[in-house]
């Protein structure tokens, strides 16, 4: 064998040592993103599971809140509908989107049901109501912090996949998308300046 033939397959090597690289690590970072997704849907169905019981408990206080107690739960449907088509497929934008605003309405619910409980003493005093609402108020840290990590996952994933010399082999190796963020809130209204008026 010649020195030129040596040459050139350590450069095939290398090459292709190189090829297995990027597409390995294209893998990893699809997988610890979806991984960490699998870690936001067990904190969302906690929530879930734990919002029934909430509102079951504040009924018996609330007789006449009724529609603030349906819609609660119809908001919480929604949401665990999102996140039964958002973990089919992870990382996609349009089902990260309606997992978001499902999200946002489940949230505005609540927000409309702890107003609401403000006016029933009793309610906010009730062993059970202070129990659920702390594991809720816990759960929803765990899902906060579950969110950042898919989110800082996804962004890993998409800045490795357009750098080069990954951009150029991505949609060869199957990644053709971008995947998209996981936000709950209105990134709008967050920006937005508080009105405040005395």
């Amino acid at each position: 064998m010649s020195i030129s033939s040596i040459v050139i397959l350590v450069i095939l090597a290398v090459l292709v040592f190189g090829l297995i690289s990027i597409y390995n690590r294209l893998v990893a970072l699809r997988n610890r993103y979806q991984n960490a997704f699998a870690q936001i849907e067990v904190q969302l169905k906690r929530r879930y599971d734990l919002i029934p019981n909430l509102v079951e408990t504040a009924k018996a206080y609330m007789a006449h809140e009724r529609d603030t107690l349906e819609a609660v739960i119809a908001a919480r449907n929604a949401a665990a509908s999102g996140l039964k088509a958002a973990s089919a497929q992870p990382g996609d934008a349009q089902s990260m989107a309606r997992l978001g605003a499902a999200e946002g309405q489940l949230g505005s619910a609540l927000g409309r049901l702890n107003v609401t409980m403000e006016a029933y003493p009793d309610l906010k005093a009730s062993q059970n109501m202070q129990q659920l609402s702390e594991e809720l108020a816990s759960t929803e840290n765990k899902v906060a912090f579950s969110r950042q990590a898919f989110n800082d996952a996804v962004t890993e994933y998409n800045t490795y996949k357009q750098s080069f010399p990954p951009v150029v082999l991505a949609n060869f190796f199957g990644h053709s998308k971008d995947a998209a963020l996981l936000e709950f809130e209105d990134s709008a209204a967050i920006q937005a300046a508080p009105k405040v008026s005395f």
